[in-house]
C-alpha cells in the first residue's frame, strides 16, 4: 500500500512538472512555430489548407485531392459595401479581438496573427477580396501542431458575425 502512494505521489508530480514545463515553454515563445513566407495570393488563390485539422479555408474546394479539404472548408465571407468597405470592417473587428496584430493591410488583402495567451501559439489569418466571386475569401491556419480545436474556425465565424450583426 505504502508503494501505491508514492506511485500516485510520483505520478502527479511528474504531471504538474509537465505542465508547468510546458506553459514555460509557450511563455518563452518556444510553441510560436515560424512564420509562412508564402502568405497571400497567387494565381488568384490563397494558400491551401494545411495537411492537418488546424486550418480552415473558403478555397479548399480548389484542392479536391487535399487530405483536409472536407474538415477545412468555410464559406467566404459575404460583402458589405464594395470589397475595399468591407476589408476596412474587417481590419477593425479583427484589431479589436483578443492576441491579434495586423501584419499586412494592403488593398484587397489583409494579414493577421493571432497570439493565444498561455501557451502563445501562433495563428496566421488572411482575408483577400475575391473580384471574381464577390466575395472575401478567408485563410486562418495554425502553425503548429496537428489539430486546433476548432479555434481556426471559431474565429472565423466571429468575424463573419461581427460583420453582420443582429439587428
Amino acid at each position: 500500500m505504502f508503494f501505491i502512494k508514492w506511485l500516485v505521489i510520483w505520478f502527479v508530480v511528474l504531471i504538474l512538472v509537465g505542465i508547468v514545463l510546458a506553459v514555460a515553454a509557450g511563455q518563452l515563445g518556444f510553441l510560436q512555430g515560424t512564420a509562412p513566407t508564402d502568405l497571400g495570393v497567387r494565381d488568384g488563390k490563397l494558400k491551401p489548407p494545411s495537411s492537418t485539422e488546424n486550418s480552415v479555408s473558403s478555397q479548399a474546394a480548389l484542392y479536391p485531392d487535399h487530405p483536409q479539404r472536407i474538415y477545412a472548408d468555410i464559406a467566404p465571407l459575404a460583402l458589405k459595401g464594395d470589397g475595399p468597405a468591407t476589408l476596412a470592417r474587417i481590419k477593425a473587428i479583427v484589431e479589436g479581438m483578443d492576441g491579434a496584430k495586423m501584419v499586412k493591410s494592403e488593398p484587397g488583402y489583409l494579414y493577421a496573427q493571432f497570439t493565444t495567451q498561455l501557451m502563445k501559439y501562433v495563428d496566421d489569418v488572411e482575408f483577400w477580396f475575391d473580384p471574381a466571386a464577390n466575395a472575401i475569401q478567408v485563410r486562418s491556419a495554425s502553425r503548429v501542431g496537428r489539430g486546433d480545436m476548432g479555434v481556426n474556425r471559431k474565429r472565423i465565424e466571429a468575424v463573419r458575425a461581427a460583420l453582420d450583426p443582429p439587428r
